[in-house]
């Protein structure tokens, strides 16, 4: 008997016992039975859900109903029997998938997403071997090309998760569903390229995309003829969310720590020197917390303060508020990225250090990131025309660069980072988690404030995955108000919150565009819905930090070193012009 929390079913002839207001595809999942989905994505641990129930993949049959049924939308209900496979069902099913690719390009040897496209996985699922339809109705569309995504709507196939994200979970609404019948396809208005609308490169569309319509843009071409040219001195950042995901490319564990290997087959490849963007990351929050301690002096002391300090590390982010909140730009912390505070020290400093001219060094970022590819593209991120950052890789892109090159990454010994940019504390890897940048800049401004020893260095009030955390910390007898969110709707909300008096009175802000922060990037290796995977990258970056010497920024020796030696103290007319940046309104439509 069911009581009112759940509801009894059959499923492929199992007794079932599940909540009311669970789905056939709820029931299914926990008891082990797997029906296949195109549409349907559910990310967990994020407010992710796309459920259109429009492709059809999903269909069961139930006893005593005429029509069959998609899974995914289709409630339980008391005394329901169900057939996930029964020859119907299969038939059915098959003959769904032939239609997707009846009106699919058939370039699968070429196209990027191949092996990892779950429109190929289907097919091969169901049996599909030929395709038995005739006549010409496949929609063509121009392959269009931005400064970070790659959009091939010939193979949209109208599953709209891309849509789903980018309104529900990013509030951007670059992306909607238009036309009708073969020429319906998820576009942008008046059919721009993505650079000329609203969108703000995060790539999470990417990340859902089932297929090969939506592909970060591939660099990797530029980087093997750097690496091919002995003129040219490559020197690789790896960004702290790149270590906790790059072994699944390689058939490793999700939170597999694979730093070393990853160091090592940069190397392998080719690459000069290997440094670590968690050296640039103390640098942030030697930077990016000064700034914050000298606005909250002159809020307490009753001078105007540019408050609540946003932070400015996410480059979807940045883009974000520069095209919505052009009167808020005054909030954002000056300070530039880790990414762009790196290749600024790399062209700079190390530059004249190694004694060549800064063109003849290329700087290679390896970023969980797309957005990263539009930030280092930045003219403020650029020295008389001459980049920073020269080349910005996903971690998806770094693998298939180090599978091209046969390089067997499971099996490769561990290396370390080279000296002296490649030093770090706990405090920069949790950059690469929600809450992170927040929780490593109250490390050291506690203890500038504070004037002694922070003994419990983790704020976990500010972790989790709650989209929207808010938090009260008591430092130098002051109560400080933090907020910290992820996922640009939540950041939304945040600041029409502050647009309209900032009644929490808030004093700093976190946001990362991505669900769950870098870990869950736009580039990072695809995690198919499966939010344990954020999971697992989230704890294993958690557990680097705490394995970790020496976890507060301001005690980096590399980090002191290099105040020592080229830029004096946070803040200096030196620190200025090469770590800080500015911000430009950006009109989008």
């Amino acid at each position: 008997m069911a009581d009112n929390n759940t509801i009894n079913v059959v499923i492929d002839g199992k007794q079932v016992s599940t909540a009311v207001g669970s789905t056939i595809l709820d029931a299914a999942k926990s008891i082990g039975i797997d029906i296949p989905t195109m549409c349907y994505m559910k990310l967990h641990n994020t407010e992710y859900k796309c459920q259109p129930a429009s492709c059809r993949v999903c269909v069961v049959e139930v006893e005593g109903r005429r029509n069959l049924c998609p899974a995914c939308a289709t409630p339980v209900m008391e005394g329901m029997v169900i057939n996930t496979s029964s020859m119907r069902v299969l038939h059915a099913r098959k003959m769904v998938i032939e239609l997707m690719i009846s009106d699919h390009p058939n370039d699968c040897l070429t196209c990027s997403k191949s092996g990892k496209c779950e429109l190929q996985d289907l097919a091969r699922k169901a049996g599909v071997v030929d395709i038995p339809l005739s006549g010409k109705a496949q929609s063509e569309y121009e392959v269009q090309i931005s400064k970070a995504i790659v959009r091939d709507m010939s193979k949209c196939i109208m599953c709209r998760r891309c849509e789903k994200m980018c309104s529900d979970i990013q509030s951007v609404h670059a992306l909607s569903g238009v036309d009708r019948g073969f020429e319906a396809v998820v576009g942008t208005a008046f059919g721009e390229s993505l650079d000329n609308t609203v969108c703000v490169g995060c790539g999470q569309c990417v990340a859902v995309c089932p297929v090969g319509a939506l592909m970060e843009k591939d660099d990797t071409d530029k980087v093997i003829k750097a690496l091919a040219d002995p003129a040219m001195t490559v020197v690789v950042q790896t960004a702290p969310a790149t270590r906790v995901a790059i072994g699944e490319e390689f058939g490793m564990e999700p939170g597999t720590d694979a730093t070393g290997k990853m160091v090592t087959a940069l190397k392998n490849l080719g690459a000069d020197y290997v440094f670590d963007t968690d050296f640039a990351a103390d640098l942030t929050i030697m930077e990016e917390g000064a700034e914050l301690i000298d606005r909250l002096t002159k809020f307490l002391n009753g001078e105007k303060a540019a408050l609540p300090l946003l932070t400015s590390c996410c480059p979807g982010w940045v883009n974000f508020y520069e095209s919505n909140y052009p009167d808020m730009l005054d909030l954002p912390s000056s300070a530039k990225s880790p990414q762009g505070m790196f290749g600024a020290v790399a062209k700079n400093y190390f530059a004249e250090e190694l004694q060549i001219d800064r063109k003849k060094m290329f700087v290679v970022s390896v970023m969980p990131c797309t957005a990263k590819k539009i930030e280092a593209d930045r003219e403020e991120l650029k020295e008389d025309g001459n980049p920073d950052v020269d080349v910005v890789l996903t971690t998806r892109e770094l693998a298939r660069l180090i599978k091209m090159a046969n390089i067997d990454f499971s099996n490769l010994p561990d290396s370390d980072y080279d000296s002296p940019l490649g030093e770090s504390t706990g405090a920069a890897v949790i950059f690469g988690v929600t809450g992170g940048v927040l929780e490593a800049a109250l490390r050291t401004v506690y203890e500038e404030l504070e004037k002694k020893t922070l003994s419990n260095v983790e704020f976990e009030t500010v972790r989790g995955f709650d989209g929207l955390k808010v938090a009260t910390v008591t430092i130098a007898g002051q109560d400080i108000n933090v907020a910290v969110a992820h996922g640009l709707s939540n950041a939304r909300k945040v600041m029409e919150e502050i647009k309209s008096g900032n009644p929490r009175n808030l004093h700093a802000v976190e946001v990362m565009a991505c669900p769950g922060g870098c870990i869950g990037g736009g580039g990072q290796p695809y995690h198919h819905g499966d939010g344990e995977i954020l999971k697992a990258r989230t704890n294993a970056t958690y557990h680097i930090d705490e394995a970790k010497t020496i976890r507060k920024s301001h005690e980096n020796p590399a980090i002191k070193a290099l105040y020592v030696k080229y830029y004096k103290e946070p803040g200096s007319e030196i620190a200025h012009h090469q770590l800080h940046t500015h911000y430009t309104y950006r009109e989008k439509y």
